[in-house]
């Protein structure tokens, strides 16, 4: 028995399902951060737009909050096209 080689993990990297599994688990992992990334990145941009319409708004001591709807309604609409034109890229 001393002279036997001791067996090692490497026999279950050979099995044609794992590696298998390792990929589709990468991918997933993939997708999700990608997806997260995009997420943030609208809500970003958002973000922005609001911050910036706030500030006019109250730069121009405006009575109805003028540019804060116009700016937070292009800012949606950019990040709805910048998430489009990424999914298409894919």
């Amino acid at each position: 028995m001393e002279n036997q080689p001791e067996m090692s993990d490497t026999n279950n990297a050979k099995k044609p399902g794992l590696n298998a599994d390792v990929k589709k688990a990468t991918e997933r992992t993939t997708s999700f951060v990608q997806f997260s990334g995009i997420a943030f990145q609208m809500l970003g941009t958002i973000g922005l737009g609001v911050y910036a319409g706030m500030k006019l708004d109250e730069w121009q001591k405006n009575e109805r909050p003028v540019w804060t709807i116009v700016l937070s309604l292009t800012a949606i609409g950019a990040s709805l096209y910048l998430f489009i034109r990424q999914l298409t890229n894919k």
